[in-house]
């Protein structure tokens, strides 16, 4: 049932909002593979959890005395039993988004205390660790305050009107008790209220163990709350700041819908109660978490089709991170414990942690009824143009993606498109692929949707799947040997075949309705109006710019004597026809030079689906299968 009030009381609504912690991972085993769930199975009962009066619990206070100026100071007790020091150290990366991101830069005036109030010695010894002499108490008191001011789904803000808490970046642990208990009790400012995935003990949020902290954000302030129920699960869609602008009941309403979907493709419930947590403000993203996920909107979204479209994809994506990432997972990524403190994860696997999810996460859309063909078929063709706009599938495979994602995918420069392909795009393109070829090898009798339910079953849990284990699975339900498959569409860099997909499904690439009148030149970079200046944003090997010595930072100040419009900067080249030689002046760094550019044609070649009305019935069987189920 949905709920549109907001609450007054604060302890009734900390109670309503409280979402538990999810349950061992698959006391919900999934289906055959041969065969969909007949029924939904209830949500497991929940794990017993620790108190918060636990005399081995690590207990922090969070206060915002003064929010304004985006610091939330904490308090925290650390049990010592007697030991004469202690290391404490603070999560130096987020589960999910893979960079090391040093998240004690924002820590200040860190102090530590007896428990009679006494300061004891406190010394950094590395960059997110510090010691303290206990003096062999049975407990150290630590005060620190966090400055909070960068607005993303891995960190923290703090304002006047709500904050945003993320694990990572705001609880020190103990190094020698990340397993222990973690309490949390937080004094709020007079009129918010709070929405976490943590489980609710009275006034204070508890957490097994600190990896379990660290994977469960806090958003306090001004929340609406829409709650519904599937399969015995409570689940709330929270809103931060909902303005008159977002319809936050037809956002709640298709969120369910999803969600139904999502729990019938898997046929399992493998949390007791989860949160989509919504900060409607600015920027966008999401983050998936164990039973919660944290997603920023614009407040704009659900007043225009595509960017609501958008919204939900987005909500999609993370959902189906709860099985695909959060429990059926790669076996480098988790448990974490103790890693979450220190350096890099490699996986290879992240094309099927991200890429697979990014290709289920708008066509789970399409099966819940909340777009249509034509919307995802576009979608699908957006995925696809992004990987074959990128020069750098040539030179980097989706093995290698994956494991350079710390060095690469998150840390992207001028030259990362020309060396570089996201295994988010090229992941969901090789899983349309692969998808379309086990239909294809086994008449329709089995799918990715088969592939993923069945790794489900056998992997998700403590250990995980290897690549090899993955690969193996992929052709035992396909029945045939896929392992030429995937060293060619995941381990090298050749072109993807798309041939045999589009034959199979009744698809082909089409041409824009309306093709130009006239072919215009092509400069071949990407140009920005920066300041009132036309500045090289973005150069792909191979341009006519690349070729002829542009660089990026590159201000572009005239073609052939005329001076360049910075609003629309590619107008003068597109007076050219190809093959025009032009004289290029460009400002770089201070210095006047000019540049001759012998101007190319501009890659026609289109990656637009649509569906082939000269397919055979067979195909467009085939292709009503997959998109309906």
């Amino acid at each position: 049932m949905l709920n549109t009030g907001r609450g007054s009381s604060r302890p009734c609504l900390l109670a309503a909002l409280t979402l538990a912690l999810a349950a061992p991972a698959c006391e919900t085993p999934a289906p055959e593979v041969s065969a969909p769930a007949a029924e939904v199975p209830a949500a497991p009962a929940p794990a017993p959890m620790p108190d918060a009066d636990d005399g081995e619990a690590i207990r922090y206070t969070l206060s915002f005395p003064e929010p304004h100026t985006h610091y939330v100071e904490v308090q925290a007790r650390f049990p010592t039993a007697g030991r004469e020091a202690l290391t404490l150290s603070m999560a130096s990366w987020t589960p999910g988004s893979y960079k090391i991101r040093d998240y004690a830069r924002n820590v200040e005036a860190v102090a530590a205390f007896d428990e009679a109030g006494g300061p004891l010695p406190i010394a950094k010894v590395a960059k997110h660790r510090w010691r303290v002499e206990a003096d062999g108490g049975e407990a150290v008191d630590v005060t620190y305050r966090v400055w909070s001011r960068e607005m993303s789904v891995r960190t923290n803000w703090v304002e006047e009107r709500f904050a945003m808490l993320n694990g990572a970046p705001t609880f020190l642990t103990d190094v020698d008790a990340v397993g222990r208990p973690h309490v949390v009790r937080l004094e709020l400012p007079e009129g918010w209220d709070v929405a976490t995935g943590l489980s609710s003990d009275g006034d204070a949020w508890v957490a097994p163990d600190y990896e379990t902290l660290v994977d469960s954000p806090i958003v306090a302030g001004d929340l609406s709350r829409y709650d519904f129920e599937v399969g015995g699960a409570p689940m709330a869609l929270v809103n931060r700041g909902e303005p008159p602008v977002w319809d936050g009941a037809r956002a709640a309403t298709d969120v369910e819908v999803l969600v139904r979907a999502q729990i019938d493709f898997w046929g399992a419930i493998p949390f007791e109660r989860y949160v989509f947590l919504n900060v409607i403000d600015q920027g966008g993203g999401g983050l998936e978490h164990r039973n919660s996920t944290l997603m920023l909107a614009n407040p704009w979204r659900t007043r225009d089709r595509a960017d609501y479209v958008k919204w939900l994809g987005l909500v999609s994506h993370e959902f189906f991170h709860t099985w695909n990432v959060k429990r059926l997972r790669p076996a480098e990524l988790g448990p974490f414990g103790d890693s979450l403190l220190g350096e890099e994860i490699r996986t290879d696997s992240l094309w099927i942690a991200e890429g697979l999810t990014s290709y289920y996460d708008d066509l789970l859309l399409l099966r819940a009824g909340l777009i249509d063909e034509t919307e995802y078929l576009a979608a699908l063709s957006g995925q696809i143009q992004s990987v074959q706009a990128t020069p750098g599938r040539a030179v980097r495979s989706l093995t290698e993606s994956s494991h350079d994602a710390w060095i690469k995918h998150y840390q992207p420069d001028g030259n990362s498109v020309n060396t570089a392909i996201s295994y988010y795009s090229k992941g969901a393109v090789v899983g349309f692929l692969l998808d379309a070829e086990i239909r294809r090898l086994t008449g329709g009798e089995r799918s990715l949707d088969d592939l993923m339910r069945a790794a489900w079953a056998r992997y998700a849990g403590e250990a995980g799947y290897t690549p090899a284990q993955f690969r193996e699975l992929a052709s035992e339900i396909a029945g045939a040997d896929l392992s030429g498959w995937f060293e060619a569409a995941v381990d090298g860099t050749g072109e993807l075949n798309y041939d045999a997909a589009l034959t199979h499904l009744g698809l082909i690439f089409t041409a824009p309705a309306e093709p130009p009148k006239r072919t215009p030149g092509w400069l071949g970079a990407d140009l920005s109006n920066s300041g009132g200046r036309a500045v090289v944003t973005g150069l792909k090997r191979g341009t006519p710019a690349y070729q002829a010595g542009l660089d990026l930072k590159d201000e572009l100040v005239a073609v052939e004597g005329w001076r360049v419009d910075p609003a629309a900067p590619s107008a003068l080249f597109e007076r050219y026809i190809p093959g025009d030689i032009v004289s290029v002046t460009v400002a770089r760094r201070g210095r006047l030079m000019t540049l001759d550019v012998p101007l190319g044609r501009s890659d026609t070649r289109t990656w637009i689906l649509a569906v082939d009305e000269e397919a055979p019935a067979a195909a467009s069987a085939a292709r009503e299968a997959w998109l309906d189920r």
